[in-house]
């Protein structure tokens, strides 16, 4: 492989990890499951949750989000280890988020990950989530409500 093909491999697993923050914060779960191989894996044992197949990865990202008031999620680029045709690597992750029962916190964790080039592009094999640290206390802000599948705030919406 040469250097060209080596940095244009780090750049589209990059934007991959960015897509799938995208995803998660826009609550597009189809396409969130389209960033996986078709066998690829999401394991969080500390949620717990465990997920195999884009079909269960779309289906316990429906059934996770149907449980925030809101989520936040911040992506910090971490370490790829190319290897032809597969990678690995980790994402370091801030989180802040309130479920509708009132649980709330902020975390940090690492993104465990293996990529493979496939068709479609690098997708991931198999993402490992782990928490580094758990904050439960109350958070002190608020988030305003987006206007349904807009993306936008109600503020936002009446700006326009």
């Amino acid at each position: 492989m040469n250097d060209f093909q080596a940095i244009a491999d780090r750049v589209e697993i990059e934007a991959l990890r960015g897509e799938f923050t995208d995803a998660a914060m826009m609550r597009d779960r189809p396409r969130l499951a389209s960033l996986f191989t078709p066998d690829g894996a999401l394991h969080m044992p500390n949620i717990p949750a465990e997920q195999i197949g884009r079909e269960e990865i779309r289906a316990g990202g429906e059934r996770l989000q149907s449980q925030w008031d809101f989520f936040v999620q911040t992506t910090h680029p971490g370490t790829i280890l190319l290897d032809g045709d597969t990678a690995t690597g980790r994402a370091y992750i801030q989180e802040l988020a309130r479920t509708l029962d009132g649980r709330q916190g902020l975390n940090y964790a690492v993104y465990h990950d293996r990529y493979r080039r496939t068709a479609e592009g690098w997708r991931f094999a198999e993402r490992v989530y782990e928490v580094r640290y758990l904050d439960t206390s109350p958070l002190a802000g608020t988030a305003p409500h987006a206007v349904q599948g807009s993306g936008t705030t109600p503020a936002d919406a009446t700006a326009t």
